[in-house]
């Protein structure tokens, strides 16, 4: 301290104002601090205001609850006489009419088993026996049918929402494990195994979705022998659960990488072989810190199986399309049914994403 004695301040100088904590501010000053921000906020909500105008009135006031098409053709406003018109076929296709309570009821049932599965005092071997013993099979034999009574139905008839819940859900739980394992495969130290986890992920990865489905569809029965054949559904599904491994697996390796080295050999010093590490130590704190890629991939395949159209399979946004083309509505309710898909798109997607958020502050994997 001795270079600092005979030191006097300046009385003139002064200390700067100090700034207000950020948590102390207004919204008011947020929003209308300054002359830019106040323009950009009035520019803002001058430009919502105008656009929830014109939404509000297509939407309820100048539009057609009941009626004709007709009577559509001559108004200005939304037609829903459309969705009430082609509602069940817009969610289960070409499924025959007097059955289509077996998808409805297929459907409520996986929603329920899911809204189940989301709770984690339900998490544990039993649920996972429950799905693979008991809902999945019941769900398929309400689909099927060909036993217990029900009428046999092809996976041809197969079609709106309960297929597109089908091939997306079915899809990612099977390439879950199925990435997992390649992540695993390419962080190998065993050279023949990291090739070939290598290899998959970036032959898959450097395809597009639509050429595999197109490959499986197509190129697959070229192969097979004479009598042989698979079904076009399960073709498609396999295709789906091979492209979504592979990214999967990336993201795997991600949350692999995230995870100190001092982990692994804490594992060992405890004596523990390589599948225990992986299974009690490392995939758990890798799997908890990408949990946002991995539901963002979850919702991006379950839009994206609007792609099974090219092998001829009706999935929600098709049958959608399908219903916009009937004659009687052709050139009337077409807005109308891309704003119900993008409705029922945005609400599994929205759930989605809030059931991601609960599971980081279940798992505490914010930093807040």
């Amino acid at each position: 301290m001795a270079q600092f004695e005979g030191f006097v301040a300046d009385p003139t100088l002064t200390a700067p104002a100090a700034r207000p904590p950020a948590h102390n501010r207004t919204w008011l000053s947020a929003y209308f601090g300054t002359p830019g921000n106040a323009l950009i906020t009035i520019v803002c909500l001058g430009t919502i205001f105008g656009l929830a105008k014109l939404a509000i009135g297509w939407l309820f006031v100048d539009a057609i609850f009941a009626g004709t098409p007709a009577e559509c053709k001559a108004s200005s406003g939304a037609c829903w006489p459309f969705l009430s018109a082609k509602l069940r076929y817009i969610f289960f296709g070409f499924y025959p009419f007097d059955e289509q309570w077996r998808p409805l009821t297929a459907m409520l049932l996986f929603l329920g088993a899911c809204g189940v599965s989301m709770v984690p005092r339900t998490w544990g071997r039993a649920l996972a026996v429950a799905w693979i013993v008991v809902i999945l099979p019941t769900l398929y034999t309400l689909m099927a049918g060909g036993m217990f009574g029900l009428t046999p139905v092809p996976t041809t008839q197969w079609g709106g929402l309960p297929l597109s819940f089908m091939l997306s859900f079915v899809g990612l739980a099977c390439a879950l494990p199925l990435g997992i394992a390649l992540a695993l495969a390419r962080a190998s130290s065993l050279p023949a195994i990291r090739v070939l986890g290598v290899g998959f992920i970036e032959i898959v990865r450097g395809v597009p979705l639509i050429s595999i489905l197109f490959m499986a569809t197509v190129m697959l029965p070229l192969f097979m022998p004479d009598g042989i054949t698979i079904d076009k559904l399960l073709r498609a599904q396999v295709a789906i659960i091979l492209f979504a491994a592979a990214y999967i697996a990336e993201i795997v390796r991600g949350g692999l990488q995230a995870v100190p080295k001092g982990q692994i050999e804490a594992g060992h010093s405890l004596g523990l072989h390589y599948w225990q590490i992986m299974s009690k130590i490392v995939l758990p704190q890798a799997l908890k810190k990408v949990i946002p890629p991995l539901v963002g991939l979850f919702i991006g395949f379950f839009q994206d199986t609007t792609l099974v159209t090219i092998v001829g399979l009706l999935d929600f946004l098709d049958t959608v399309r399908t219903a916009m083309r009937d004659p009687q509505w052709q050139g009337i309710a077409v807005l109308e049914g891309y704003v119900f898909a993008a409705v029922v798109y945005f609400f599994f997607s929205a759930l989605m994403g809030a059931y991601s958020r609960f599971l980081e502050q279940y798992f505490r994997t914010t930093h807040d």
